[in-house]
Order: C-alpha cells, then sequence, then structure tokens
C-alpha cells in the first residue's frame, strides 16, 4: 500500500467518530417549545373540555396537575396508554393519536403539572378527602327524614353504586345542582282533555312533551293550561335550607353507596 493512501485510510479512520457524532447531535429534533405548542393545541382541541383549559380540572375530569398517574408518568408511559384506550367507565373516549401527538401531550400535561406546583397560595382544588368529613349516619337520618330525599330517591334504587360513578366535588355537585333532571308536565287542552308526558321544552311562549306513545307534542303556554313536576325544583328549595353540617353528612352518606 502506498505511503500517502495508507496515512489518508488512518487519518479517516481516526476522524469517523467526530464526523458521526457530530452528525447525531445536529439531527433534526423537534425542539421543546414546538412539541409544547402542538400539545398546547391538541390539549385546547381534545382535552381541555373535561379537564380545563390548564389541565387543572374542568366540568366532567379530574385535576391532571395533582394526578398520580402523571406524577408517577415517565416519558408518556402511563399517559399514553390512557389517552389510546380511554377510561370507559369515568366517560373518557379513547384517541387514536400518533406517537408525535401523545409525546405533545405529554409535555403540555408534564408543563402544566410544573407550572401549577410553582404557584403561590396552596391547593387548587378539592380532594374527595376534603369532602368525607360529615357523619354518614346522620346524613342518612337526614336523608330519610328532614331533608325529604327518599320521596324521590331511593339508596338501592337510582342512587344505588353512585359513589362508584361519581366521587368528590363531582358527587357534590351532582347532589346540589343537578343537571338536567327528568321532569314530567300535564297539559290540559281547551277540551278538557289532558296529556301527560316527559317535559321536552318549556319557555315563556310554548311547552312540549313526548307522550307514552313516544309522540312528541306542543302548544302555546297561553292556549292551555300547564302542571310541572320538576324534580329539580326540590333540589333549588334545599339549598336556602342547609346547614354546613346537612351538607358535609349527607355527602358523607352518599360516598358510603358504591
Amino acid at each position: 500500500m502506498r505511503p500517502r493512501r495508507c496515512a489518508l485510510l488512518i487519518s479517516l479512520t481516526l476522524i469517523a467518530p467526530l464526523i458521526s457524532a457530530q452528525t447525531s447531535a445536529s439531527a433534526p429534533a423537534v425542539p421543546k417549545t414546538g412539541l409544547l405548542q402542538n400539545g398546547t393545541s391538541l390539549f385546547q382541541q381534545n382535552c381541555a373540555f373535561c379537564h380545563g383549559r390548564d389541565a387543572g380540572g374542568g366540568e366532567t375530569g379530574p385535576d391532571l396537575t395533582r394526578s398520580k398517574i402523571v406524577a408517577d408518568d415517565v416519558g408518556g408511559n402511563k399517559i399514553g396508554p390512557i389517552v389510546r384506550n380511554g377510561i370507559t367507565d369515568k366517560g373518557m373516549p379513547k384517541f387514536a393519536l400518533p406517537d408525535n401527538d401523545i409525546a405533545a401531550l405529554v409535555a403540555f400535561i408534564h408543563e402544566a403539572k410544573t407550572k401549577a406546583e410553582s404557584q403561590k397560595g396552596g391547593r387548587r382544588g378539592v380532594d374527595p378527602s376534603d369532602l368525607t368529613t360529615g357523619n354518614a349516619e346522620a346524613g342518612k337520618q337526614y336523608f330519610n327524614g328532614a331533608g325529604g330525599c327518599a320521596r324521590c330517591h331511593s339508596p338501592t334504587g337510582d342512587l344505588a353504586g353512585v359513589a362508584g360513578r361519581r366521587e368528590g366535588l363531582a358527587l357534590e355537585r351532582a347532589m346540589l345542582y343537578p343537571r338536567n333532571p327528568p321532569a314530567t308536565a300535564t297539559v290540559t287542552l281547551p277540551s278538557g282533555e289532558t296529556v301527560e308526558g316527559k317535559l321536552i321544552h318549556r319557555d315563556e311562549f310554548t311547552i312540549a312533551l313526548r307522550d307514552a306513545s313516544g309522540r312528541y307534542r306542543s302548544w302555546f303556554v297561553d292556549r292551555v293550561k300547564v302542571s310541572v313536576d320538576s324534580p329539580a325544583d326540590a333540589h333549588a328549595d334545599l339549598l336556602a335550607k342547609y346547614t354546613d353540617s346537612d351538607i358535609h353528612n349527607l355527602m358523607a352518606y352518599l360516598q358510603t353507596l358504591k
């Protein structure tokens, strides 16, 4: 082998690792800021409705910044499977997202957790344990007695397993401010005929119901007599009557219905 060619080969052998290292170091990567921007956008589109815009909890979803799953997550190993598979019994759907979108969501959630933990003023939410301080037996007595709850609800009927379906603040919200509870209406026509059914709509001009046969019917309220039976009214009436002890005791009792 010629001396010059031999020297060239030796030089290439020595610098090859340096070239490889430089190539690897300069390989294109998604900047952290770009990952967070993508994660922010994805979270607002898919998750914020339930978990809040800052992941601090929303209408139906828990506070992710204080979640044990998020705290234990390393590189998406805990969050990723939940996003992909959902939690159907908790109402969380599956999301068919590619790996880079999952990584972006994970980055956003961890960033939100870091920001939340840096804020002054202590906790930002309510733990389920905060709402178990009442006396369950006193709550049961209130349920069956002064509260009048047993007139519409049953611990072995509609409330069976309620503490397994809801917990903490979600359970208290359902107790104090039930959303869209079924109401029935009775409409008396000018002819004297009465029509009963599930209340569908009511405003100052019209009332509509669905009768026993499933037929949708509506009338102008100034042409008929209307009687509405709405269970939510009883909840609204109780708001002015509850004492703090009543609420804590009733919550403690409801949380035994698992």
